[in-house]
């Protein structure tokens, strides 16, 4: 077998292609976005089985589309399209015809895939056969399904520890996987559960859970239509979530105001044409941003403190007019040594450090001030903040003040990722179980659950690193380029002795892994899952709490796909055998049975198979929703908290703040195509976005070539050749794709508490390309 000088790379290619970059757009989705979507549906070779799907994606008694976690309507769905651009895209991919099979890996070497890009990678279809790369090995070879969950079973059983094991997982599981792949990991004896969690939202409930009593958000869909204000901050929820926009346009219909805060300027911020209403065709659309704060990266916190310091202010002019004074005596705790803090702040040191004009933040604090019903939805670009968790305090510090939670219209709304990464969580996918948790386990299985807290995904990439994790086991996702500092994390990956990845698709994580090696194909969400003659549903969560079924209706493009219940089955029988107390087969057999077992160890889910069953599933309990806090440290009170105003970074000479983001074509790690269609940007990803003026003052012109260096720590990272192009962000601020310059995020630039990758706080320095 050929060997190969040197491991492939763990990035995609450095090279350019051919840039047109036209500047920002004013709006979003309209029939552009229908045109991208059939052109993807097209491109896939799949149009009427694709066409045929798609009237039954989102609907009630369909199946969840598997990108993003924004809920579908309660009442009525659209027959038309209940789902987005990128949802059509996700679809694209997964109903396509095209398939990986052993002859594709026979003739492509690891190497040479790694040689094309991750767009490349991921447009080959769908993984049709379980593959092996054997220690030394330069191919990927066929592997029966037995011999694969015999190779786990030797592996994991062969550790010193359980612990030396880790089990990743990413949104796209569902509850019924989610339960029994947080079970095995549990009889098997750790709780080493690193999920996406801890790369998007993690710094949400972190917050939340101590504030409110619940680490979710607590708003409905139905909130978003009967609002006085709606704010947005650290989201773009054009690409991010593109039905948000309709709620969006509902709200602003029935007279609710937009508020959005964001370094970007973004489409979906502005103005949303409905491409199922006439006005979405051929006219203007609907403005949607009422006032856009262009604040700088980490200036969100001084912001918000501006707010408050003007609230306060008007509250004092004219008492009982601005705050909810019964509220706050009644609902919580710690308000006048709040207030008092608030008073110690200058409006124009706040102004200064945000990056606001002092004009437009007492426009936005009026606002604030005249609304009694304010929503705050939120994404990564606050999650990934150094100091996020703090921010998001803060968050809810201004709700209490209006007594904007609990009630109708009003709460906060952290904006989730992926379709079922709240599931996951409450499905127990946590690496730190809460003893509460924990015991109920052991009640209803009988065996005793570790009770140490386990790792995390900075903690596993260092432990990998470390040589203490030597399996580690990825239920879906692509661990590699969805995480920081990616030579650091490639390193730890290659240190492994095995390394499994669950897929529906081609991805780098697959090309840079450990000295054997596994690739798992599984069911899609839009496949048909049969076991024994049985068509079987699951079911997932969505970002406000709604716990659907979800039931697929495509033939599997190979007889050699399982789905991923199947999959823990059977790893965890091979692993286990007869030591395991726990009736993995029944649980194969019947999905039923899962969720009844769910129903004993997680409150929330009484008579779950039959409410799961009803259109549009139900809602899970949410105290805070209600009015309610389960705070008992605080008296089931919401505590008010006081949070330190971070010190400006200091940026030297050709210093700039760096903030991570997708583009239009992207979801996650998935690459649709190479076109960011709102902010002019096409056939290229390798762009950094630079403010004009920066431009001037460091001799830079549109087009010109640079390479980009982090130093954290003493570390040289570099991610070379990318190219300036003028966009309107705050001066000495840039922004990039992700994660073509997730190597420069050190695994130590990290969100205090959460632990999360602060992917939107990078220094770095530019310098022009060298090609050399």
């Amino acid at each position: 077998m050929e060997k190969n000088k040197e491991q492939p790379s763990a990035e995609n290619p450095i090279k350019l292609l051919d840039l047109k970059a036209t500047g920002p757009k004013k709006w979003a989705a309209g029939v552009p976005a229908v045109l991208a979507s059939f052109a993807d549906i097209l491109e896939e070779g799949a149009p009427v089985r694709t066409t045929g799907a798609l009237f039954v994606m989102n609907q009630k008694g369909g199946f969840d589309c598997s990108s993003c976690a924004w809920p579908d309507p309660d009442d009525e769905r659209s027959p038309i399209a209940e789902y987005c651009e990128n949802g059509a895209k996700a679809l694209a991919e997964e109903a396509t015809t095209k398939k990986v099979t052993a002859d594709f890996f026979a003739k492509n070497s690891v190497y040479d895939l790694a040689l094309t890009t991750d767009f490349e990678i991921g447009r080959h279809g769908r993984l049709a056969e379980p593959m092996y790369l054997p220690k030394g090995g330069t191919h990927y070879q066929p592997i029966s399904w037995d011999d694969a969950f015999k190779k786990i079973a030797e592996h994991l059983n062969a550790l010193d520890s359980p612990d030396e094991a880790a089990f990743y997982t990413s949104g796209r599981t569902s509850n019924e996987t989610s339960f029994l792949y947080q079970l095995f990991a549990k009889e098997f004896g750790t709780n080493n559960m690193p999920d996406c969690s801890n790369m998007c939202h993690e710094t949400s409930g972190t917050a939340l859970l101590p504030t409110i009593g619940i680490g979710k958000g607590t708003v409905k869909l139905d909130d978003f239509y009967d609002t006085d204000l709606i704010v947005i901050i650290g989201h773009n929820p054009g690409t991010n979530a593109p039905r948000m926009m309709s709620a969006l346009e509902k709200g602003k219909k029935n007279g609710a105001k937009i508020l959005a805060i964001n370094p970007l300027p973004e489409a979906g911020l502005m103005a949303f044409k409905n491409p199922q209403e006439i006005k979405g065709v051929i006219g203007s659309g609907v403005q949607l941003a009422d006032l856009y704060l262009p604040v700088k990266i980490n200036g969100d916190m001084a912001l918000l403190k501006a707010f408050e310091l003007l609230l306060l202010e008007a509250e004092q002019q004219s008492p009982g007019t601005v705050f909810d004074l019964d509220f706050i005596n009644k609902d919580t705790v710690g308000y006048d040594a709040f207030a008092e803090q608030i008073k110690n702040y200058r409006l124009e040191d706040l102004a200064k450090d945000s990056g606001i004009d002092i004009d437009d933040i007492r426009k936005a604090a009026s606002l604030l001030s005249q609304s009694k019903r304010i929503i705050f939805a939120w994404g990564m670009g606050l999650t990934q903040q150094p100091n996020g968790v703090e921010m998001i305090k803060e968050i809810v510090n201004i709700l209490l003040l209006k007594g904007s939670i609990g009630k109708p219209g009003a709460g906060v709304c952290p904006v989730r990722g992926h379709s079922n990464v709240q599931g996951n969580r409450t499905m127990l996918i946590n690496e730190k179980p809460t003893q509460k948790q924990l015991d109920k386990l052991k009640e209803v299985f009988g065996f005793e659950p570790p009770r140490e807290h386990g790792y995390d995904v900075v903690k596993v990439i260092k432990a990998m690193h470390a040589g203490k994790v030597k399996v580690f086991f990825g239920m879906g996702g692509n661990f590699l380029s969805a995480t920081p500092d990616t030579t650091y994390t490639a390193e730890a990956m290659r240190k492994l002795k095995l390394s499994v990845h669950v897929s529906t698709k081609l991805n780098r994580s697959h090309l840079v892994h450990g000295e054997e090696a596994l690739i798992l194909p599984t069911l899609s969400r839009s496949d048909k899952d049969m076991v024994n003659g049985v068509a079987q549903f699951i079911s997932t969560e969505n970002s406000m709490g709604v716990i659907q079924s979800s039931k697929g209706i495509l033939d599997p493009v190979s007889d050699q796909l399982i789905n991923e219940t199947h999959i823990v089955c059977r790893m965890a029988m091979a692993t286990l055998g007869s030591r395991s107390v726990v009736n993995w087969q029944k649980y194969m057999d019947d999905y039923d049975e899962i969720r009844d077992v769910i129903e004993q160890c997680i409150p929330g889910f009484e008579n779950y198979n039959e409410r799961v069953r009803q259109k549009g599933g139900f809602y899970l309990p949410n105290a805070a929703r209600d009015g309610k806090f389960l705070t008992e440290e605080f008296g089931n009170k919401a505590p008010f908290t006081i949070t330190p105003l971070p010190a400006a970074p200091v940026l030297g000479q050709d210093e700039y703040m760096m903030a991570t983001t997708r583009t239009h074509d992207q979801f996650n790690t998935t690459i649709y195509g190479l076109e960011d269609r709102y902010r002019g940007i096409k056939n290229e990803r390798r762009v950094i976005f630079m403010n004009q003026k920066d431009m001037d003052k460091a001799g830079y012109v549109q087009g010109d070539k640079v390479d980009l260096y982090n130093y954290d720590q003493g570390i040289e990272r570099l991610a070379p050749l990318f190219v300036v192009v003028p966009y309107p962000v705050p001066e000495g601020n840039t922004v990039t794709y992700f994660p073509e310059t997730n190597v420069l995020v050190s695994i130590n630039n990290v969100v205090g508490e959460s632990n999360m990758p602060a992917s939107k706080f990078i220094k770095i320095k530019i310098k022009r390309h060298s090609a050399a």
